[in-house]
C-alpha cells in the first residue's frame, strides 16, 4: 500500500473535513458539530496551524493537526501535536509513523526546536505508539480550566 503525506494548504477545507470525519470516527466523538467551512478555511490560512493528511489511493486515511507556539526561552518555536488518528482498518501499517516523520521533517525545515504531544495515561495504544516513534516520555499532570 502506497501512502503519501501532505500538508494541507489554505484552500483545502474539504480535505480537512474528511480528516475531521476520521477524528470523529476514531475518537468516538458523540454530538460533534462540524464548524462552518469558513472557520476551517480561516484556520488553514494561519501560519501557526498545520494539518497533515495520509493519503492512500486518493483517499484520506489519517492525519494530524498541530499548532506552532512561539516561546520566550528561545527564538525557535515549539510545535504541539493536538490530534492524530488513522482509520481503524489502516492502523498498524506504519501510517501514523509516516505522519510523525512528515511533521518532523517539516518542523526541521522551519526551524522548530521541539515537537510535543500529550496522551492520557489510560490510553495504552497512544502511549505505545509515541514510544515506538521515538518520543521521549516525561510524566506531567495536565490541568484544565473549563470556561463554559
Amino acid at each position: 500500500m502506497r501512502i503519501e503525506i501532505h500538508k494541507l494548504g489554505p484552500y483545502q477545507a474539504d480535505a480537512f473535513v474528511e480528516l475531521l470525519d476520521i477524528f470523529k470516527e476514531v475518537f468516538a466523538m458523540r454530538n460533534f458539530k462540524l464548524p462552518a467551512n469558513k472557520h476551517l478555511e480561516e484556520l488553514l490560512q494561519q501560519d501557526d496551524f498545520f494539518v497533515f493528511v495520509a493519503v492512500s489511493e486518493g483517499k484520506i486515511v489519517g492525519g494530524l493537526t498541530a499548532y506552532r507556539l512561539m516561546q520566550y526561552y528561545s527564538e525557535a518555536p515549539l510545535v504541539y501535536i493536538y490530534d492524530i488518528a488513522v482509520l481503524k482498518r489502516y492502523q498498524r501499517k506504519g501510517i501514523g509513523k509516516k505522519l510523525i516523520l512528515g511533521i518532523k521533517d517539516y518542523c526541521r525545515e522551519i526551524g522548530v526546536e521541539e515537537i510535543f504531544v500529550q496522551a492520557d495515561d489510560e490510553d495504552e495504544h497512544a502511549l505505545d505508539f509515541y514510544r515506538a516513534t521515538g518520543a521521549k516520555e516525561s510524566k506531567v499532570t495536565h490541568f484544565t480550566y473549563p470556561l463554559g
